[in-house]
């Protein structure tokens, strides 16, 4: 399989933080959400960021593995939030792209407001509320991945 990349995207950490804080202030006026749900890896960063803006204390996790550094995979749900069917929650992620994850998200908690940082055009119709659209041909390096990980040697 080619790589679909033609284009790609490093973002710096202050340059996703404040991203994130336009995140925030977007959502900040749909408030009040009774929890927010992180879609675990990428989602952690932005999710803090926007838990801290909105005062948010009451934070889980939704872990769902569907990418292998730039090959995506089938999604495997490694662990769930406790969210019920999602109403009055917030799920934050990095990104939507093609809408594998997001379509996964949306299963196990339907009546959550989904927000991401970026949209890609796919997936763009999955999430509620984004700040930033980019071309389905872009990789974003965030900055988390502009390095090696200590173990495991992958992103």
């Amino acid at each position: 399989m080619s790589d679909p990349y033609r284009r790609s995207l490093a973002v710096s950490w202050e340059e996703f933080h404040r991203l994130s804080r336009d995140l925030a202030l977007r959502l900040a006026e749909q408030a009040p959400w009774r929890m927010l749900v992180a879609v675990t890896r990428g989602g952690l960063v932005p999710a803090a960021i926007v838990a801290r803006e909105l005062d948010l204390r009451r934070v889980d996790t939704l872990c769902i593995a569907s990418y292998d550094d730039r090959t995506r995979g089938v999604p495997q749900v490694l662990k769930a939030a406790e969210a019920g069917d999602g109403e009055g929650v917030l799920v934050v992620d990095d990104l939507v792209d093609t809408g594998v994850t997001a379509r996964v998200v949306r299963g196990l908690l339907p009546r959550a407001h989904f927000a991401t940082v970026f949209a890609k055009p796919e997936g763009r119709p999955l999430v509620d509320t984004f700040v930033a659209e980019i071309g389905q041909d872009t990789w974003i390096a965030f900055p988390w991945d502009q390095h090696p990980p200590i173990v495991g040697g992958r992103r």
